[in-house]
Order: structure tokens, then sequence, then C-alpha cells
């Protein structure tokens, strides 16, 4: 028999809640709720510990310090104030008149206890039965949208109907994602699942998702350690998770499948890769086999460290997996270890992955370019192509963007090379943007730590008919950050030997941003520490095979400085590289 479900899981920093289990169509239905009265109770903790300032009123209208008394005499206070006035109250119920007498204080109690309830991650799902899974999805997903907007007006009402009985009339209101702000629709699917394995046939999958952007989550940890590193083998102990608290986001990552199995625990973060990855359809999964699984938030003690991935050779495919750990609640480990087994498998099948950027321009004059940056993170590939975009706006009829951090180069039939991307979306800095910039595409952008150094946003950038289309590359460039441009220098340089080339490229030299736990300047092999390093051999062979054809085609192979990591230079750079790029595209035509 299935594991059950429960209704709600809540902690101190999120809430989990499943639709069916909890929904409730009227305030006195939402106020007589469990998870109303847990809400309550985890309050009262946090004031009683806190010792915030409705701590007195708590203590003066329930005498004893007594949390359970206080739990249960505010939700009643609270499920009477949907109906009566605090005098009302007061009278009929004279155990509370101290409570609601101090109305100020009380006041302020409540919106507390309400931005309580807004700052915790708010995460709801429905799951499909399994006798509908035939129904049409349309009509699940109506149901879904309609019961989140339910919900969400079922609470804003409740809110409003408790402060006009304590305040009078507002004037003001603030439609407010006051339920939800991600919810999935869930259902189990029929895929092609190794025996090894028959345990993830009970964990359903995100078939569709809601983001209320702009929407600002607070992981507990900003910066990403170390590499992925390969495991001998993938043991039962790795592997025992309990069904009943992980659901699996099936991305299209490129022309490749992952399902990424995640815990409850990381579910906002988990959610937020449907702006980052074309999320995959009924007809990519039912009856197919993935190319990567990814399993994050496993045992700790079962990993020889907090990381890991393994190619399963009986199965093919290859499996990546994560520890349960409060520090590897950061995003970039679900894209790195996704992007990583991504690179192993183009590996595998004779491509070469690379690390960085890449645009298909068309000029407003007739001209074209399909341009690649190559560079690890914070070496500002990403910032130069969007201040190219931003200051040769007047100047470009169209800007595809075919990758903006992990993508594959392929050598066609007819010796071409290709350029073929992974995501839809990117994971960018806030701090090495344009000014302005978030704020223009803040509706459809998920914050993660904005007060932090390494501040980030999820958003998407492309479709997936352009990534996965295959342009020609024209200008391949290694980002260099950490070299400074002298009065009347050049930020561009080209090759004409493709050994120095390789020699630059494999280098990977980096001055160090902050998005890493490394320091000063660096060097990776490739500037692509995802697979490349741990495949360097195999890699080695793939890359003097593609710069070879590169070289044959004629595409221009050169570096560019963008200055990413010269203090001063951190906007000034990438905007100079961007104007010297595109005056070489211009004159090419």
């Amino acid at each position: 028999m299935p594991p059950r479900r429960k209704p709600y899981y809540i902690t101190d920093r999120k809430v989990i809640v499943d639709y069916s289990s909890v929904f409730c169509d009227t305030t006195a239905g939402l106020l007589n709720s469990e998870l109303f009265a847990e809400v309550v109770r985890r309050f009262v903790r946090r004031v009683v510990r806190r010792q915030d300032t409705v701590y007195e009123l708590l203590t003066h209208g329930f005498p004893g310090d007594n949390q359970k008394q206080m739990t249960v005499g505010l939700v009643n206070i609270f499920r009477l104030l949907a109906t009566h006035s605090a005098r009302e109250i007061s009278g009929m119920a004279p155990e509370y008149q101290r409570m609601l007498h101090d109305q100020v204080r009380f006041i302020e109690l409540k919106d507390l206890l309400y931005n309580f309830w807004l700052k915790l991650e708010r995460i709801a799902y429905m799951e499909v039965p399994k006798r509908d899974t035939e129904i049409n999805d349309d009509l699940h997903y109506a149901q879904f949208v309609k019961a989140n907007e339910d919900l969400k007006n079922v609470i804003l009402q409740t809110q409003r109907r408790i402060s006009d009985n304590l305040e009078g009339n507002l004037r003001s209101f603030r439609q407010m994602p006051a339920f939800a702000n991600l919810s999935m629709l869930v259902r189990k699917i029929d895929w092609d699942c190794p025996n090894k394995l028959s345990f993830l046939r009970q964990i359903p999958f995100v078939r569709n998702t809601l983001i209320f952007p702009p929407l600002i989550l607070y992981p507990a940890s900003n910066t990403r350690k170390g590499s992925f590193e390969p495991i001998s083998k993938v043991t039962p102990s790795m592997m025992d998770i309990n069904p009943a608290e992980w659901f699996c986001f099936p991305a299209k990552v490129g022309d490749l499948l992952a399902f990424v199995y995640f815990h409850r625990d990381f579910s906002s973060l988990a959610l937020s890769l449907a702006n980052l990855f074309e999320m995959a359809g009924k007809n990519d999964l039912k009856k197919k086999r993935p190319d990567m699984i990814i399993l994050f938030g496993v045992d700790p003690k079962a990993l020889p460290g907090s990381t890991g991935y393994h190619y399963m050779k009986d199965e093919d495919v290859y499996m990546g997996l994560v520890a349960h750990k409060e520090e590897m609640e950061y995003f970039g480990y679900f894209k790195k270890i996704t992007l990583t087994l991504h690179n192993l498998e183009m590996m595998k099948r004779g491509h070469l992955p690379v690390h960085g950027a890449m645009v298909s321009m068309e000029l407003k004059d007739g001209g074209t370019a399909n341009v690649a940056i190559i560079g690890d993170s914070g070496a500002g590939k990403s910032e130069t192509l969007e201040a190219l975009r931003t200051l040769a706006d007047e100047h470009i009829r169209d800007m595809k963007i075919i990758f903006d951090d992990m993508g594959s180069l392929r050598i066609a039939k007819d010796g071409a090379v290709l350029g073929f991307g992974t995501e839809t979306g990117a994971f960018v800095r806030l701090d090495d943007l344009t000014p302005g910039y978030a704020y223009e595409q803040i509706e459809r952008s998920v914050f993660m730590n904005p007060h932090m150094k390494n501040a980030r946003l999820v958003l998407p950038v492309s479709k997936y008919k352009h990534i996965t289309k295959g342009y020609p590359v024209d200008f391949l460039m290694y980002a260099n950050n950490y070299e400074n441009v002298e009065k009347g220098g050049k930020a561009l340089d080209f090759f004409d030997d493709m050994n120095k080339a390789l020699a630059v490229f494999s280098d990977g030299a980096r001055q160090a941003k902050g998005t890493t736990d490394e320091t000063g300047l660096v060097h990776t092999y490739f500037a692509n520490p995802f697979g490349a390093i741990q495949e360097k051999e195999k890699h080695a062979k793939i890359a003097t095979k593609t710069f070879k054809a590169l070289f044959s085609n004629g595409v221009k192979v050169g570096q560019i400085r963008t200055r990413l990591g010269v203090p001063g230079y951190e906007q000034e750079g990438p905007k100079a590289a961007s104007l010297e790029l595109f005056e070489v595209i211009r004159a090419r035509k």
C-alpha cells in the first residue's frame, strides 16, 4: 500500500499544503482548521521565545505563561472576531476582556500573526487521483487554478472581516497572494522505470506550476561549494527514501530528459526550476526512460560527501545525488548537478559541453552573427551579452539566447560547428546586471536572498525551440575577467593558432567573484567544473576535434576582456567589451 501524505507539513520557514485535504471555502472553515491552529501555536511559541512587543499582552490576557492556553484562547478570539466586534466579544466572553481591552496592541498582534503567515514559504499541491489520470489535463489545471484563487480569497476575506471588527471599515486593500506563493499540480506517471529504482514509481510528477512573482525566497545558503564528483556505486541506503515526502520535477535539459526528484524541504527551490528549464510534457514522459535521475535530499550519512553522481551502466542512466543538508539549500545545486549530468551525457555522445553563453543576432542592416562566450561563474559572459543587447539595441533587429550558462558544441555532417542550449531561463547575479534590469523583469522573476552578497534571480530568457535548433557558431570567445585594458588597448583579440586558443580555454583563468567558495585568481579546466574536469581525458579529445572544426570553418576564436573581476569595472567592463564586439560583428558583414 503506497504511503499516505500528511494534509500539511510545516516548519519554522515553510508550509506545504495539500489542497484536497485542507480545502475550505468559508471563513468558519478556515478558522476551525487544524492548520490555522498550528500556525497560531507556532506564532505564540515565537512570541514567547523572542518576547516580542506583544508578549506582555499575551501574558496579561493569559496569566501563567501557558502556551497551550494562549494558543486556544487566540484561536477562539479570532473565530469570534469573524462575526462580532471586540466590544461584543468582551460582553459575551469575559475571559477574553483583558486581551481585547488594549485594542491598539491587539491590532498589532493580529498584524504580526498575519505577517508571520505571509513570511513563510507557502507551497500548495493538488494530486490528481489515480482514477482520474486519463481525464483531460486542462480540466485538472482549471480546478487547480480555481482552488488556489478560492483559498487566497477566503484568507483575504477573513483577514478583512477581523480587521473591520477591530478597527472599523478598511479603505485600502492589497490583493496579495495570501495563500500559496508556489503551487503544483502533481500526478503519478507510468514511465519506463528500472526494477532497481521501483520505489520511484510511487512519487508523483509535477505537471503544472503556479508562481506568483515577484517571488522572493530566502534559502539557507547563498553560495555553492566544490564540484560534483563520481561515486563508485549507488547503495541501497542512498535510495532509502520515504516516497510520501518526495515529488519529481521532469525537466527537458536541452534535448535530454531529467527526472529531478526532491524532498519536500527543498520544494520552493525545485519549483523555481520552472523558470529555468522547459517542463516535460505528458508525451515526453509516458513509457520513457530519462537520461538522468537526480535525488535531491538523501540521507547525508549515506553519501561519502554532500553530492555525487554515478553512471548506472545496466540502466544507461546517470544518477545524481545531493544530501539533505541546510547548506545544500541553494538553487545553484539544483541547477549545476543537472547540468553536470547533461555534460557527461554530451561527452558520452561525442559532443563538447561548454560553460558559457551564446546568442544569435540579426542586425537591422541585414547582418547576422552567432556569438558564444565561454567562462566560469562570474567571468562576465552573460553580463557582456546583456550589455550588448542594451547598448546596441538600436542596431539589432532580433537577439535570441541559445544558452545562458551551459550548452554544447556539436559537429554537423557538413563539418559546421553548431551550438545547442540547455535552459530556457537564467540564474543571474543581481549585482552584475545593468541597474534597473531586475525591475524590468520583476513580473517574471524569482528573487533569492536579494539582501545578501551574491543575490540572484531566476527568470525566463528564451524559448525551447531556439535552444534545441542548433545555430552555427561564428564567434567563440573566452571571457577574461581579470586583465585590465590599457588606455587605447583592445578588449578583444583573436587567435590565428589553434593550439594557443586551446591553451587559453583549457587554462580557464578567472578572478573569483564570490559566487562559489573560491577566492582570488583561480584556474578551472576549460572553465567547466561540471563534467569536463571529471572526464578530462575524454573532454580533451573532443575539444581538440571541435577546435579543428572551428578553425577549418573560419570561425573567429579569441578572448574578450570583460574586466568583471577588476575593481571599479563591474558595470563599465562588460559595456566596453560589448561595444567592441559589436563593432567587429558589424565589420564582418
